[in-house]
């Protein structure tokens, strides 16, 4: 596999961070979260593909569990909370390390399954991971920073209609 595929992978890998980022970021987040978020992203971005080659044939077989099922509970869970959250005070208005947990693992489930086909290619096992944790490190960050901007535009509306999106998103997997 050539380092041009592998870019591309990371990209289409990246593009739900990217776009759930844009949400999240209209909670208002400061500097440090966005990138404590970015960062906890990017390791799972990391490992999930390296678990996945490791033992992903063997959990898909031996457990017959739908991953589409799994990320639509995650984004319909995290979207309900955001749009709770808007109404109440700006404190509250944060988000807590456990929801960085299930971002960063709804938006890498996909990387977990690429995992299983890296054995397919000729390529060191570590190289396809870590392009692809520092891609979806940038692209979540960068929506975190746009989805600020979009808050600061819109106020508490964005809030409401991110976790909106964020529902339909969910729902868009099993359907």
């Amino acid at each position: 596999m050539n380092l041009f595929l592998v870019i591309l992978i990371a990209v289409s890998l990246s593009m739900d961070a990217f776009s759930l980022s844009l949400t999240y970021g209209t909670l208002g987040m400061n500097d440090k979260d966005k990138k404590t978020l970015s960062l906890i992203t990017g390791v799972f971005h990391f490992f999930m593909p390296l678990i996945g080659f490791l033992i992903g044939d063997i959990i898909f077989n031996f457990i017959m569990i739908d991953t589409d099922i799994v990320v639509t509970i995650i984004l319909a869970f995290i979207g309900i909370e955001m749009i709770f959250s808007s109404f109440k005070d700006e404190e509250a208005k944060t988000m807590k390390l456990p929801e960085y947990f299930l971002f960063a693992l709804a938006v890498s489930i996909d990387s977990f399954s690429v995992g299983i086909t890296l054995t397919d290619f000729n390529i060191n096992l570590f190289f396809g991971p870590i392009i692809f944790a520092l891609t979806s490190f940038a692209f979540t960050y960068i929506g975190l920073s746009i989805g600020n901007k979009i808050e600061r535009l819109i106020g508490k509306v964005s809030t409401i209609i991110g976790g909106a999106v964020l529902i339909i998103i969910g729902l868009t997997y099993i359907f």
